[in-house]
């Protein structure tokens, strides 16, 4: 990466030394005629955070930015012109038939030893980084009932149970009027029951049903499952309530304090780092994002395999036009072939729709510089650091194994969110370049922000700054291990996420490809 430190100059950035582009760095731009250090004179303004041209490129010609093509011209691009979305035909997607696969495995880095956190351990071995008691639901018609009660038990009980840190309810909209044994149906049957099993709820999830639904409650807890605590009652039916609405609150109280006690009891202890489970994602991209905050994530990732933990990267439309520099790095074809797998599921699912991967990019992304998806993408798989690849989840599959997953997931924040949840993620890190209040009840959400403007702006929601990178503060080795220290402090509750403290989340969002009825 090249960078012009000085903030009192026309500051750009070059990535690759194949790239015919530069990212202006200055917060308001640069005007034209502006004149950076290398003798480049823009032709009219550019605004921060997008692409102006190296050279003079002929209608037909690449942009290239992270060494890879992102775009042809349409038209012919003057030397020190603004690159906009309007003047560039994306390139189509990989072919998936003929990608190389763990053909470029990297060496396993060298072991870090003697990091840990303070964890809630769990009897099926995985750890909590939060003690929560957890209420799901099979339907969404008894929502309203369990809000209620929820805010009872919040107000009523845990006050009494000073170790537990929050109740949530596992609300959703599935359960009913739903084509129950459609062919993908077992995609959001799988989240609502790997929901129930996150390390974060501590194996004492309760169930609270309607009764007539669809998705039964034995399809969200099974007697041999070793993750859910069922020796006690754990599942209450509102229509076993024979005197209305009153007793089903305060049978649902009655259950939730039986657990709470249970929760209570806990306390954490010293763990291995190798007991954490991040999952990884982008929200309110922009240019900066591929710059800064997702390369110290991809730094702060290595670091943690290296300690022996579980990192999670997904979006599956965010890697799509990269996905040939990950089946490389898969540490066999198996697990190669899965990412193919996974990339084809998602084409057939977006031709049904009659859409395709370039429906990714908002309003936001292009007004943060990101011209199409090609470029979002080799921005966003940055973060998945320099290491193998060593396993793939399905969406709402919980994690199994331990090194680097690709939790193949859609690039929805809410959705993401919830399959990470149900893969078993402990810990959330989170960047954004635009901006976005996103949290999560279940697990705690580190928010890292591209750009150091945005950070100063909302000082109250952005945990770590990795703007200071792009105006040479701070190199991506330092934001990785601040991040990684972070991460283990917040895993152990010394720190609270600016989401947490402000009690900030979404609600649980299902990914359902299959019909409604």
């Amino acid at each position: 990466m090249q960078l012009i430190e000085h903030a009192d100059s026309p500051r750009s950035i070059r990535l690759h030394e194949r790239d015919n582009v530069v990212i202006v760095v200055n917060d308001q731009g640069v005007p034209a005629g502006t004149e950076f250090p290398d003798g480049l004179v823009t032709v009219e303004f550019i605004p921060q955070s997008h692409k102006v041209t190296l050279e003079d490129i002929p209608q037909g010609g690449q942009i290239i930015r992270y060494g890879q093509t992102i775009g042809y011209a349409l038209q012919p691009i003057p030397r020190g012109s603004w690159v906009q979305e309007d003047q560039l035909r994306m390139p189509t997607a990989p072919p998936l038939d003929s990608l190389p696969l763990s053909t470029e495995v990297p060496e396993a880095q060298a072991p870090l030893e003697g990091f840990t956190f303070e964890g809630y351990r769990n009897a099926d071995g995985t750890v909590g980084t939060r003690n929560i008691l957890g209420i799901t639901t099979t339907v969404q018609c008894v929502t309203g009932v369990l809000d209620h009660a929820v805010k009872r038990i919040k107000d009523e009980l845990l006050p009494k149970y000073p170790h537990v840190d929050d109740v949530v309810a596992l609300t959703h909209s599935y359960g009913c009027g739903v084509a129950i044994t459609a062919t993908d149906a077992y995609i959001p049957i799988r989240t609502v029951r790997n929901l129930a099993r996150n390390p974060n709820l501590g194996g004492e999830a309760l169930v609270i049903s309607l009764g007539c639904e669809k998705l039964q409650a034995g399809q969200v807890m099974h007697d041999n499952d070793s993750s859910v605590d069922l020796s006690e009652p754990w599942l209450y039916r509102l229509q076993d309530a024979s005197h209305g609405f009153t007793e089903m609150i305060e049978q649902i109280m009655e259950l939730a304090e039986t657990r709470l006690k249970k929760l209570d009891l806990r306390r954490r202890e010293t763990v291995p780092a190798a007991q954490l489970i991040l999952g990884m994602q982008c929200g309110g991209s922009d240019a900066f994002s591929g710059i800064t905050a997702n390369p110290a994530l991809g730094y702060a990732s290595d670091l943690l395999l290296r300690a022996g933990a579980t990192v999670m990267f997904s979006e599956v439309t965010e890697v799509r036009d990269a996905i040939y520099l990950l089946t490389s790095r898969a540490e066999n074809q198996e697990v190669a072939r899965e990412l193919v797998r996974e990339m084809d599921w998602y084409d057939r699912y977006l031709a049904k729709g009659e859409a395709d991967r370039s429906a990714n990019t908002t309003p936001g992304n292009k007004k943060g510089g990101l011209s199409n998806i090609v470029e979002k993408s080799l921005g966003s798989i940055v973060k998945s650091g320099s290491s193998a690849i060593n396993g793939v989840l399905g969406p709402g599959e919980r994690f199994k194994g331990k090194g680097l997953i690709f939790c193949a997931t859609p690039a929805s924040d809410f959705v993401c969110g919830t399959l990470q949840l149900a893969a078993g993620m402990n810990l959330h890190v989170f960047t954004t370049g635009r901006g976005t209040p996103y949290g999560l009840a279940m697990a705690p959400v580190v928010k890292v922000s591209t750009r150091t403007e945005l950070a100063q702006r909302w000082p109250d929601l952005i945990d770590i700054d990795a703007g200071r990178i792009a105006t040479g503060r701070a190199t991506i080795e330092e934001l990785g291990w601040e991040l990684f220290h972070f991460y283990l402090d917040v895993a152990s509750g010394k720190k609270q996420t600016w989401a947490e403290q402000h009690k900030l989340h979404n609600d649980i969002t299902l990914f359902n490809p299959a019909p409604i009825t």
